[in-house]
């Protein structure tokens, strides 16, 4: 079944705007509130490109995770910078690029590029994360600058499992 252009609309603005609230509650570290976006039992992954993946208890797991990971920083900010969503009959797949700003007393600024492949379920009328699997793809450390090359499975988008 497929969607109208009508409904593809509305429900690709209240999947930005689900992006958009992550954004913000990972900025400001409202640890509290990420359970409201993701539906039961979601699976998180983040791949750090250091070795084996990491395989995260739901936003419990995602905030206990990221706390940690910021929790010295005097600033950090979340930026989107392009997001592709399909979209189908309450369900979705998209690709979302971001940036993370960062600042402490000990390293300065650095910055960190990844790409979430997330899978969208729409719930009681509102659209939630499903799936997420976050990948860095570059990273500042002061002066230096690591780069980690983009694979093809890291453009797939719908039900297709990634590979590194």
């Amino acid at each position: 079944m497929s969607v109208s252009l009508d409904q593809e609309s509305i429900d690709y603005i209240a999947i930005t705007r689900l992006q958009a609230a992550y954004a913000d509650m990972i900025t400001r570290r409202a640890w509290d509130e990420l359970p409201s976006i993701f539906c039961e039992g979601a699976r998180i992954v983040v791949d750090r490109m250091d070795g084996t993946p990491l395989d995260l208890d739901g936003p419990a797991g995602l905030a206990a995770f990221v706390s940690k990971a910021i929790g010295h920083m005097d600033f950090f900010e979340f930026v989107i910078l392009n997001t592709v969503i399909e979209i189908g009959d309450g369900e979705a797949h998209g690709r979302m690029y971001m940036c993370e700003i960062r600042h402490d007393a000990k390293a300065g600024q650095t910055m960190s590029y990844g790409l979430y492949r997330d899978h969208y379920r729409k719930q009681d009328g509102r659209w939630k994360f499903r799936d997420r699997r976050y990948r860095v793809m570059g990273r500042t450390q002061t002066t230096d600058y690591n780069i980690f090359p983009m694979a093809a499975a890291d453009f797939a988008i719908g039900g297709q499992e990634a590979t590194r």
